[in-house]
């Protein structure tokens, strides 16, 4: 078993294309901060080359969501000894465990959730920072951090509510209900939704897609997206000139 596999996530790389895999589905893939630093690793030793990145579960299930026997117990990363911590100390470890999921909207590769069953807590916002989220047809959304007195803080909330807004994003939030993947292609919280038994296909398919553009002009367009929001029409404007101005420039070349 290769160090990664012990970690519980398994990163595969083929060509322009590199998955990562949740790999303890007998706990459906319920999530730990060994698996959170594994993650981190890889996004450290991407190649250059690697265009999309597709997230996965193995088994029946994307992830569960924290794994409670570790975050009850007594290792450094349990909520009790995080508790302890200072204000600063224990928002500095947080941030650490932020950044195994937000470097997934890094500009410079497309990335793209395959969601099959339980997608909850961290499972959810694993796949919210992802661009793209394909649902098998038994898919399930839920924040149920709420059922555990806490909040959602792995880098979800923001994208939830510019995904359905700031009023459904709230609802999501407080109750903590399961969202099943038809309301979740209602509510823009799936690029598409397909039968189970498609769910790789549909994904090769889009990934194919995306290789098939322009690399330049792929990253340039996540770029404008993912700033969308935090800019005014004339930022956005701008931002275009700029973007197409380098797109110029780097064809001509």
């Amino acid at each position: 078993m290769k160090p990664a596999d012990e970690a519980g996530v398994r990163y595969d790389l083929d060509g322009p294309v590199a998955t990562v895999t949740l790999c303890r589905p007998k706990v459906l893939n319920a999530q730990t901060p060994a698996m959170w630093a594994e993650l981190g690793n890889i996004s450290r030793k991407l190649p250059g080359s690697v265009r999309v990145v597709i997230v996965r579960g193995e088994g029946r299930a994307f992830s569960a969501g924290l794994d409670l026997s570790a975050a009850r117990g007594e290792g450094d990363s349990s909520l009790a000894r995080l508790a302890q911590l200072s204000p600063e100390e224990c928002a500095d470890r947080i941030a650490g465990f932020q950044s195994a999921f937000t470097w997934l909207r890094n500009p410079s590769v497309v990335t793209i959730a395959a969601v099959r069953g339980h997608a909850i807590g961290a499972g959810f916002q694993l796949a919210l920072n992802c661009d793209m989220r394909i649902l098998a047809d038994d898919a399930r959304f839920s924040m149920a951090e709420v059922t555990l007195g806490l909040v959602p803080d792995l880098g979800g909330t923001k994208r939830l509510a510019e995904l359905v807004g700031p009023s459904r994003a709230l609802e999501i939030c407080l109750t903590g209900r399961r969202i099943p993947a038809d309301e979740a292609d209602r509510l823009g919280l799936a690029t598409t939704v397909v039968p189970g038994d498609q769910l790789d296909a549909a994904v090769a398919d889009l990934t194919a897609a995306i290789l098939a553009a322009d690399h330049g002009a792929v990253s340039e367009i996540k770029a404008l997206m993912t700033g969308v929001g935090t800019r005014t029409y004339a930022e956005q404007d701008r931002a275009e000139r700029e973007a197409q101005t380098r797109r110029l420039r780097d064809l001509m070349e």
